[in-house]
């Protein structure tokens, strides 16, 4: 018996659908435009979040790379015009990037710069040629563990390649491809030991990172690394200018390596207690905060967008399906005369809303997809489904759905059906 009714149950269910799908397709232009302005507000929301959710992807994973903790410290570039007391030039030099790299010998400290930017990289005796947005790093033997990159090929730089300025080099994988040929083991010729030139000044490839991605052309696949001393004498044009960067040991204090830090630096720039801090410091935790505040800044933006455009859907909706149940008022007078019930009449109007905004939510979260990913593609950072944010656009439209078509959907089930059948 409880089958019976379940069956009945499910094919009236299914002859509401029916009769909600044909109401819509006779009036196709204001369902549409319906469809069009909740579709909008999904696409915001949806594509926002996608974007957001990609770039987060890709930091956290840059930053969990790295380690929690890591400490960098770089010049001060916006120093206050009411400063006391200006002791040192706003740039960190080799003196100073080395004397650092003394106090922290218990900890992994390194030590590198910009010496350019933008170069076009050749191999000798070949036309290969990189495009011209490589970047060229100065760097120490610590970098590559500081940054855990790994290499695929050849070997680190070593203390003596750092203490006697060698013209070697350690290139990133998109040169490598791009220079030696993208086929297994870059080509025939494996690229360790072969000589480029940046600048017109010969280096020889010692080895070659793995490929990292995501990362644009600031990333480690589209940079060289040389040894500082070398970027000193043979490339940098103007005042170089270092970079510090600490990684705690396993099991140290983060906030004491900090406060350390901070110390120490003061000190290497012969700062007075009372003397301002010439330098940023920053920490990778702390700019983890900063961009999770930053990503929930977004997402809140977006979800006002997202709202507000739902809304204005939602008072679309509502008043459309009033206008189509007093343009239907015979038919549900004809409906109810042959026993159509009124929650029968009811739940036909409420599932023509619920329609109606599945169907925009739908075409919101492909073109949200869609979108978001393609602002990522664009920053190279990977392509993410938000698989919690696609169940609250359904949820969301399912919502706006019921609460645009139940006054319609009350009012149709309380018309007197003589009235619907002499109305004209």
């Amino acid at each position: 018996m409880r089958e019976r009714v379940r069956f009945k149950e499910l094919g009236i269910l299914l002859e509401n659908v029916s009769m909600a799908y044909t109401a819509l397709r006779s009036n196709r232009l204001r369902a549409m435009l319906t469809i069009a302005i909740i579709s909008l507000g999904i696409t915001a929301i949806v594509g926002i979040f996608t974007a957001v959710d990609s770039i987060s992807t890709s930091l956290n994973d840059a930053y969990s790379r790295m380690g929690a903790g890591i400490v960098n410290i770089t010049s001060e570039y916006n120093l206050p015009s009411d400063r006391k007391r200006v002791r040192n030039p706003r740039e960190i030099t080799k003196a100073q990037a080395e004397r650092f790299k003394e106090y922290f010998s218990s900890e992994l400290a390194s030590a590198s710069m910009y010496s350019m930017v933008a170069q076009d990289i050749a191999v000798e005796s070949t036309e290969s040629r990189t495009t011209p947005n490589m970047h060229v790093m100065a760097t120490d033997d610590n970098y590559l563990t500081y940054q855990d990159y790994k290499l695929v090929q050849g070997r680190n730089f070593t203390k003596d390649d750092i203490g006697s300025g060698s013209s070697t080099c350690i290139i990133g994988h998109n040169i490598a491809a791009s220079l030696f040929g993208r086929n297994t083991g870059f080509g025939t010729d494996s690229p360790i030991g072969a000589t480029i030139y940046i600048k017109g000044t010969r280096y020889t490839v010692i080895g070659i990172t793995a490929p990292m991605g995501n990362n644009g052309s600031w990333g480690m696949d589209s940079r060289v690394l040389v040894p500082y001393t070398n970027a000193l004498a043979n490339l940098t044009t103007g005042t170089p200018n270092f970079s510090l960067g600490i990684l705690p040991a396993e099991g140290a204090d983060r906030e004491e390596v900090a406060i350390q830090a901070t110390q120490a630096f003061r000190a290497v720039r012969r700062l007075a207690p009372y003397d301002e801090q010439d330098f940023n410091l920053s920490r990778s935790d702390a700019v983890m905060a900063e961009l999770q505040e930053l990503e929930s800044t977004l997402s809140l933006a977006a979800a006002v967008i997202g709202l507000i455009t739902l809304v204005g859907a939602a008072v679309g909706l509502m008043n459309i399906m009033l206008v189509s149940v007093k343009e239907r008022t015979r038919e549900i007078g004809t409906l109810k005369a042959l026993g159509a019930s009124s929650k029968r009449i009811r739940n036909q109007f409420l599932i023509e809303a619920i329609i109606i905004g599945e169907c925009g939510g739908a075409i919101g979260i492909i073109a949200g997809i869609a979108i978001g990913n393609a602002v990522a593609a664009i920053m190279d950072n990977p392509f993410v489904i938000p698989w919690m944010w696609i169940l609250g656009a359904i949820i969301l439209c399912m919502i706006v759905g019921i609460a645009s078509g139940y006054i319609p959907a009350s009012r149709a089930a309380a018309l007197d059906p003589i009235e619907c059948l002499r109305y004209e």
